[in-house]
Formats: structure tokens, C-alpha cells, sequence
């Protein structure tokens, strides 16, 4: 086996291809699965619900932020997949004095494609994992902007009270810019906490309410609206903005969808 190195420059060491895996990831539980290592999964996070059909009666390991240590030793895992956003840094640098912890940090579709290419290689599915990429990557060149001459900004909220957006070095970020539309928060950092009152004053041309990690509906539709009264908001899906593994094989087709509700 080669010795690889993650997104965060750690070095893995492995002697074979991993028979036992435990993801601490959603999006990249599923690209695990969509390659083909339904036995090999021995371990997945609450949060892990896609595939819906093999995440069934896969053991719980806790959250993405809290860790059952005594139920991942149980397991043995040969490899741990992780995220440097999503999981937390004392649980993973206590998991890696004794597994060998495979690390993605993710901010483009570039991170993602090579995040995809290297865990697929690592666990013995390269071939699996271009094929995924590569469909994704075409979805994406082939997807046309109908209004791409019509510039759109937007404000992307995540939480409520306290209020919080997505702004810049995040995927979301990113994806909102592969759609077309010009975040409002560009300027800030991650995802701070606002002053929802400061909308009217940036004047975005949309409020997205995103599915997860809040969970947004329409019964928030008025109170945005008292907020910012020129904007229309809009409920998305946070899966299709923040999950980068095969789920953005859905991105292209959402996208058609969401313009269709956006410029209609």
C-alpha cells in the first residue's frame, strides 16, 4: 500500500486496503457507500442518513462534535474518516494515537473532486471514485446559468437566534457562486453571527433559509421579511449547498429547479 497523505498533510499508513471504516462525516458516509463499501462501514455518525437504505443498523458512534470512544474501540476500525470543519479537534487527535484518521478540509469543488479521488484510492475504489467525479464535474460544465447575465446576490442563513451565515472560505460560499449568485457576506469570514437588521442596508436580492444544520421552513418566511422587505425569501437545500461528496451529483438538477423558483 502507498502511503497517502489527507487534506490536512498527515501522513496514513496502512498496510492493506481498510475492512473496517468508521465515517464521522455525512457527506462523505454516503460517497463511501455509493463506491461500494456497504460491509466495510462498521461504524457512522447520527447524522448520517443518506444512503437511507445502508445507514440502517449501521452502529452509532455519536455525533459529529462528540465522540463515543468506548463504541469505536469496540469496533477496531483499520480507518477513521474525519472532517477538520465538522468534527472536533480533541476527539480526532485522540483518535489518531490509535487509528490511522483520514482528514478532509473543504472549502471548493476542486477540495471536494480531490477529497473523492483520494479516499476512493485509499480504500481500494479509484475506479469507483473517478467515475463519481467525473459525473460530477461534467453536471456542473454542462449546467447553464439561465439569467448568468442578471447578477443576483443573496444572504445565506444556517442558524436562527443567534442569527448566522455563511460567508466567505466556505463550501457553501463556493456553491452559491457555482449557482450564480453573489453572497452579501463575501466580506465577512466563515460563518459569523449578524445583526439581521443590517439586511436592508446590503440589499440582497434573496434570503436563502437553508434545510440544516437549522431546520428553516416557511413559518420563518415573515419574520425575514420584516427584516429585509425587498427580498424574496427563498427555503433551500442545505444538503445540495453543503454536502461535498456524490451528493452533488444532485447539484445540476436542484439548480434547475431553484432558478425556475428564483426568476419565475
Amino acid at each position: 500500500m502507498p502511503t497517502l497523505i489527507d487534506q490536512l498533510g498527515n501522513t496514513i499508513n496502512i498496510s492493506a486496503y481498510p475492512k473496517r471504516i468508521i465515517s464521522l462525516v455525512p457527506s462523505q458516509t454516503e460517497f463511501v457507500f455509493d463506491i461500494g463499501l456497504d460491509d466495510e462501514i462498521v461504524g457512522i455518525t447520527r447524522f448520517c442518513i443518506h444512503p437511507e437504505c445502508k445507514v440502517k443498523g449501521k452502529p452509532i458512534v455519536g455525533g459529529t462534535k462528540q465522540f463515543n470512544f468506548d463504541k469505536i474501540h469496540a469496533l477496531q476500525p483499520d480507518l477513521i474518516i474525519g472532517n477538520k470543519e465538522e468534527n472536533y479537534y480533541e476527539g480526532i487527535t485522540e483518535l489518531q494515537k490509535h487509528y490511522p484518521v483520514w482528514m478532509s478540509d473543504i472549502f471548493t469543488l476542486p477540495d471536494a473532486y480531490d477529497m473523492m479521488l483520494k479516499i476512493s484510492a485509499l480504500v481500494g475504489k479509484a475506479k469507483e471514485g473517478e467515475e463519481i467525479v467525473n459525473r460530477i464535474s461534467s453536471g456542473f460544465h454542462n449546467w447553464q446559468n439561465p439569467v448568468a447575465d442578471i447578477p443576483k446576490t443573496a444572504a445565506y442563513f444556517i442558524w436562527r437566534k443567534p442569527y448566522m451565515v455563511a460567508a466567505s472560505n466556505t463550501f457553501i460560499n463556493h456553491m452559491l457562486g457555482a449557482f450564480g449568485i453573489q453572497n452579501v457576506y463575501a466580506g465577512f469570514e466563515r460563518y459569523p453571527e449578524i445583526d439581521p437588521l443590517q439586511l436592508s442596508e446590503l440589499k440582497p436580492d434573496y434570503i436563502f433559509l437553508s434545510s440544516e444544520p437549522y431546520s428553516f421552513s416557511e413559518k420563518h418566511f415573515d419574520e425575514f421579511n420584516a427584516f429585509c422587505p425587498t427580498a424574496k425569501v427563498v427555503l433551500v437545500d442545505g444538503e445540495i449547498f453543503s454536502w461535498y461528496g456524490s451528493r452533488l451529483l444532485h447539484a445540476p438538477a436542484y439548480f434547475n429547479q431553484l432558478s425556475a423558483q428564483l426568476y419565475r
